[in-house]
């Protein structure tokens, strides 16, 4: 209900600054890592001994590289560019605060893994991590009993509540898309029903999920290894776009165009790998 009625104020400015604020919570893992006194030799040791030839492993390699490019964030990144307003003269701007983002979600990811490594992986190696609880029950004792249970609540909360509303937008927008629909945050609800329709029922199947005893980590996980083995259409298709759809000004060309070609490819390469080694 909360997050219906967040987007329901009719201000695309008013949701994302909700959002940020929600999302500022992750920023406490990295809080977390720190307070985990991780090893710098076994970090750096880390780096060197990467198990490539196994398959749980690449099978996590394939989810972190879906959980960074999804398919889908495709549609609510365009999406949100329209409905901001911005234009041609914001490219700098939007260039710009795309890469802070990226910058602090990998770095909010990094200190996750880094925790996890020097908590967990140090002294319960082989615990089971197959709940959120069990995650938490793991975790936080390394943290403090109540420190580590309040720092650890902050970031999950945080990080679920962006990824619903998120995730409900870009459907929103994208079903808007396809079928025309009025699809705008600018909109009140009775300009674009539709738009709002789909965006509530989408957090009521999530919620639905949450509370059906489905295993989230486990759902979670295999979405995102479906994301990685998804990479070769979709940046192919962005490359491919980037080249020829867009006005002469904006297309890549030249030896940016390469660097950007050999990032795609091999980006698509090594997750379209780790998604299909992971399973033999």
């Amino acid at each position: 209900l909360l997050l219906s009625i967040v987007a329901w104020t009719g201000s695309y400015l008013s949701v994302e600054r909700i959002a940020i604020l929600i999302g500022s919570f992750e920023l406490v893992f990295l809080l977390v890592a720190w307070r985990a006194h991780p090893s710098p030799t076994a970090m750096l040791s880390g780096l060197t001994q990467i198990p490539w030839r196994q398959p749980g492993y690449m099978y996590l390699v394939a989810a972190n590289i879906g959980a960074v490019i999804m398919p889908w964030m495709v549609f609510y990144h365009q999406s949100a560019v329209v409905d901001k307003g911005l234009q041609a003269k914001d490219l700098r701007t939007s260039r710009r605060d795309t890469a802070i983002g990226a910058i602090i979600t990998q770095s909010i990811m990094i200190a996750i893994l880094t925790a996890t490594a020097a908590t967990i992986g140090v002294y319960h190696p082989g615990e089971s991590l197959n709940t959120v609880q069990q995650i938490a029950d793991a975790l936080t004792p390394f943290l403090g009993k109540t420190v580590g249970t309040i720092l650890f609540a902050l970031g999950m909360v945080g990080a679920s509540l962006v990824a619903a509303i998120v995730v409900s937008l870009a459907t929103a927008w994208g079903l808007g898309e396809v079928s025309g629909y009025q699809r705008s945050l600018e909109h009140q609800p009775h300009k674009a029903p539709w738009f709002y329709i789909v965006y509530t029922v989408m957090l009521g199947i999530g919620g639905l999920m949450v509370v059906s005893g489905i295993n989230l980590v486990n759902l979670s996980v295999a979405v995102q290894v479906m994301n990685a083995a998804l990479l070769p259409i979709v940046l192919g298709f962005l490359y491919i776009l980037a080249l020829k759809a867009l006005p002469k000004p904006y297309c890549l060309h030249g030896v940016y165009s390469v660097v950007v070609g050999v990032v795609v490819a091999m980006t698509s390469i090594l997750g379209l790998y780790a998604a299909v080694s992971s399973f033999f």
